[in-house]
C-alpha cells in the first residue's frame, strides 16, 4: 500500500483539528471542510469502524488522504479542536474527555443541545455527561453569534431544527407564533450512512413517505428554541412537526403553517425578514418559493415567508448534510477562532 500523503498544514494555520465519526456521513465531509480550509489542519481522523483505511478510498469524492484510526489511539496532545460526528449517547462520552483534556468541541449529535435535562432525557434518555450541559452553546451562529464567538464546547443543531428555527426566528422574536405546523421534506442521507445503507432503493425511489410523524425528537429541540427566542420566554401554543423522506441523497425543505397571534400583512412580514436577516452571509430571503437544488452543497439557508388569510407560510430550504450538520460545524468553529465566519465556505 502506498504510504499515505501527510496533509500539509496551511500557513498560519489557526488550529489542528480532529474528526471523531469521520466515516459516517456528516463526519466525513466534516474532515473533507477541514482538510480544504486555508485556515485549518486536519491532524486527525478516528472512527470505530473502516480503521487502517484513507478517507478517499472509503469516499473518493472527498480528496482526504488521511489513515483512519481508532478513537483510543487518538493523540489529543497534537489537536486543539475535535469535531464529534458519533450518535446521541455516544458522543457525550467522546466530548467530556475531549473537553477535560482542553479542547474546544463542536459536536454534531443531540447530546448537548438541551437547555433543559429533562428536556433532553424525555426525548432521548439518561444523559451520561449533564454537567457539561450549562456550558454548552446551541450552534445556529444566526441566534447565538456572540455566545458562539466566546463557546468551548458548541452544539451543533439538528438539520430540521436548523432549518425551521431559522424560517421561524424573525416571528418568534417578536411573540408573533401561535400554532405551527411543520411539514418537512429531508433526503436519505439524514437517516446517518448505516441507516441510509439499509433502506432499501425500492423503498426510496418513485416514493414520498413520513416517518415518526408523532414523537420525533426533533420536535422538542424546535420547540424548546422557539421558547428561548420569545419576548416572554414562550414557546408556540401548539407545534406539530411532521418529517417525509424524499428520493435524494441530500437536501431539505421545510414549509411552516402559522397562525399569528395578530394579523400581519405581506409588507410588515417582509420588513421583519429583512431586518434579520440583510446581514447574514448565509441567510437569503428569497420572493419566489426557495428549492433544495438551489441551497445543495453550500452552508445558506434560502427562506421565503408568505402572509395569507389567517395563516403565515413560510418555506426553509438547506442542505442537510452541509447547513444542517458539517459546514454549520466549520462555521461555529471559524467563529471560536476568530475567524472570519465565511472562511472555508460558500
Amino acid at each position: 500500500m502506498a504510504e499515505a500523503t501527510q496533509p500539509i498544514a496551511p500557513e498560519g494555520a489557526s488550529a489542528r483539528v480532529l474528526v471523531a465519526g469521520a466515516t459516517g456521513y456528516a463526519g466525513a465531509l466534516a474532515a473533507h471542510l477541514v482538510w480544504q480550509h486555508p485556515k485549518l489542519e486536519l491532524a486527525m481522523i478516528t472512527a470505530r469502524s473502516e480503521t487502517g483505511r484513507r478517507l478517499n478510498e472509503l469516499y473518493p469524492r472527498y480528496d482526504v488522504d488521511l489513515e483512519i484510526q481508532e478513537p483510543h489511539l487518538a493523540e489529543f496532545d497534537e489537536v486543539e479542536v475535535g469535531i464529534v460526528a458519533y450518535p446521541h449517547g455516544a458522543a457525550a462520552p467522546a466530548v467530556a474527555e475531549m473537553r477535560g483534556r482542553g479542547l474546544m468541541v463542536v459536536d454534531l449529535s443531540a447530546d448537548f443541545r438541551f437547555f433543559s435535562l429533562p428536556a433532553y432525557e424525555k426525548a432521548y434518555g439518561p444523559h451520561s455527561e449533564p454537567q457539561l450541559l450549562e456550558g454548552a452553546v446551541y450552534g445556529l451562529p444566526e441566534l447565538n453569534r456572540k455566545r458562539v464567538v466566546a463557546g468551548e464546547l458548541i452544539a451543533n443543531p439538528g438539520c430540521y431544527p436548523t432549518a425551521t428555527i431559522l424560517g421561524l426566528a424573525p416571528l418568534a422574536r417578536r411573540g408573533l407564533l401561535d400554532d405551527v405546523v411543520i411539514d418537512a421534506k429531508s433526503g436519505v442521507s439524514g437517516a446517518g450512512r448505516n441507516k441510509g445503507e439499509a433502506t432499501g432503493f425500492v423503498q426510496i425511489t418513485e416514493n414520498v413517505a413520513a416517518y415518526k410523524p408523532s414523537g420525533h425528537r426533533h420536535r422538542p429541540e424546535i420547540s424548546e428554541q422557539l421558547g428561548l427566542l420569545h419576548p416572554e420566554g414562550k414557546a408556540p401554543e401548539t407545534l406539530t412537526f411532521v418529517p417525509h423522506l424524499v428520493p435524494l441523497d441530500q437536501g431539505e425543505l421545510v414549509t411552516c403553517y402559522v397562525r399569528p397571534t395578530r394579523e400581519v400583512d405581506q409588507d410588515e412580514l417582509d420588513g421583519m425578514y429583512a431586518e434579520d436577516y440583510s446581514d447574514e452571509p448565509f441567510v437569503k430571503v428569497r420572493d419566489v418559493p426557495p428549492g433544495m437544488r438551489d441551497v445543495r452543497e453550500t452552508n445558506q439557508c434560502h427562506v421565503m415567508a408568505l402572509a395569507g388569510d389567517d395563516r403565515i407560510v413560510v418555506m426553509s430550504a438547506i442542505d442537510n448534510l452541509w447547513k444542517g450538520a458539517s459546514s454549520q460545524a466549520i462555521q461555529n468553529l471559524n467563529l471560536m477562532l476568530g475567524l472570519d465566519e465565511t472562511e472555508g465556505l460558500r
